[in-house]
């Protein structure tokens, strides 16, 4: 296995999303290669050539991925009111970027569940062309998460255009490489970036791998670094330390449940395995809890705005 390869996550992770880019792209290239459970391409689960999968909708007794289903909506209510608390917080330091930045994570979650549900026929232009701008959404979303770290460090004024036009110009950057990248993956337009690997079953791309897996998770770190650098040493708190500490356990546990308990939760329940998601969920509900109630009361010494530590779902 090399760096970039998709394979190993393809058969051993269930369900996961970019999967469905290789599933044409093999397709169009090399179709001997989709064997066991992705030969049957009308019932073919989302992987390629996966040890565990849910059949497509109406498929083999499929009723399709009703857990991950039913925690997206769940995840799109929550979300929602997220987002409108915050609209009620006036004085929240980076409330307009927050804002932006919830709202980006949901609409990844009909996104999630129109990639991942195993409603749509694997090698489908229409699936393919929804997990490319699935890709997209979430590069862009890790972007405005580490946007939201970088204003509260108030290197620039938050709400201001000094701040907002960088906000939404790498937003719409890391959204338009990532979408490229990924068509180009899954509709084989150039050999450069889309190319089929060598040997095909590598499921290998470096671009795509960065994008989407090394990208998220070096914003994520780097946010933490930000904000409890700036809770502990600017700031004197503890309180907010253990919410952002709390959150990285949420989205580390997310992460491990996908891709470690995923294929066990898999071969037992085939159906109700999203509990990753739900961890996932947690963790912004709890990142949140404390980036809304951190409230304008002044400024220190060293420029950085005053925070109190209110909950700001209390």
């Amino acid at each position: 296995m090399a760096f970039g390869d998709f394979k190993p996550l393809c058969e051993n992770t269930p369900s996961y999303t970019w999967c469905n880019l290789f599933y044409r792209q093999l397709l169009r290239n090399s179709p001997a290669t989709l064997t066991g459970l992705s030969a049957d391409r009308p019932a073919a689960p989302i992987g390629i050539n996966p040890k565990c999968g849910i059949p497509r909708l109406n498929h083999d007794g499929s009723i399709s991925n009703v857990a991950n289903i039913a925690v997206c909506g769940a995840s799109v209510l929550f979300v929602g009111l997220l987002i409108y608390l915050c609209n009620r917080r006036k004085a929240a330091v980076g409330r307009v970027e927050l804002r932006s930045f919830l709202i980006l994570y949901l609409l990844t979650l009909p996104l999630q569940l129109l990639t991942t549900g195993s409603i749509f026929e694997q090698g489908s232009l229409g699936l393919t062309i929804l997990t490319a701008v699935h890709a997209g959404m979430v590069a862009a979303t890790f972007w405005a998460l580490l946007a939201n770290g970088i204003v509260a460090t108030q290197v620039v004024e938050d709400g201001t255009l000094s701040s907002l036009i960088p906000f939404f110009i790498f937003s719409v950057l890391f959204f338009g490489v990532t979408l490229y990248i990924s068509l180009d993956v899954g509709l084989s337009v150039t050999d450069i970036i889309g190319g089929v690997s060598n040997p095909p079953e590598r499921l290998g791309n470096i671009p795509l791998f960065v994008f989407t897996s090394i990208w998220p998770a070096a914003a994520a770190l780097i946010y933490l670094i930000i904000m409890l650098f700036i809770v502990i040493k600017v700031l004197n708190e503890t309180r907010p330390m253990w919410f952002y500490l709390l959150s990285a356990l949420l989205f580390v546990l997310s992460q491990l449940a996908w891709f470690l308990l995923g294929r066990v939760l898999c071969d037992v329940s085939p159906r109700f395995s999203s509990f990753d998601l739900r961890l996932f969920v947690l963790s912004f509900l709890r990142l949140y809890g404390f980036r809304l109630g951190a409230c304008v009361v002044g400024k220190t010494e060293s420029g950085f705005k005053r925070m109190s530590c209110i909950n700001g779902l209390e």
